[in-house]
């Protein structure tokens, strides 16, 4: 018998697809997010509803517009930038 093959290690751009793949999934979920948080507003505002949750899902929707922008910036748009936090 012989011995197991060791597995290769993953290279630098399978990592990076890899990293790049979460990143979609988590901008896809922010997406939906967004849409359902301005249905949600739209249906608030539509019943005459409450104040406080208008205003709370209002900035609710900026703040997530905000990350999205800025997610999509820091991953797909920043090169070979490194970002301090």
């Amino acid at each position: 018998m012989g011995a197991a093959m060791p597995m290769p290690e993953p290279t630098p751009q399978g990592v990076s697809e890899d990293a790049m793949g979460e990143v979609s999934a988590v901008l896809l979920n922010l997406e939906h997010t967004i849409t359902r948080a301005k249905k949600g507003l739209a249906k608030v505002k539509k019943a005459g509803g409450d104040t406080n949750v208008e205003l709370a899902l209002t900035a609710l929707v900026k703040d997530l517009e905000a990350q999205h922008k800025r997610l999509m910036q820091d991953t797909y748009y920043a090169g070979d930038a490194i970002r301090l936090l």
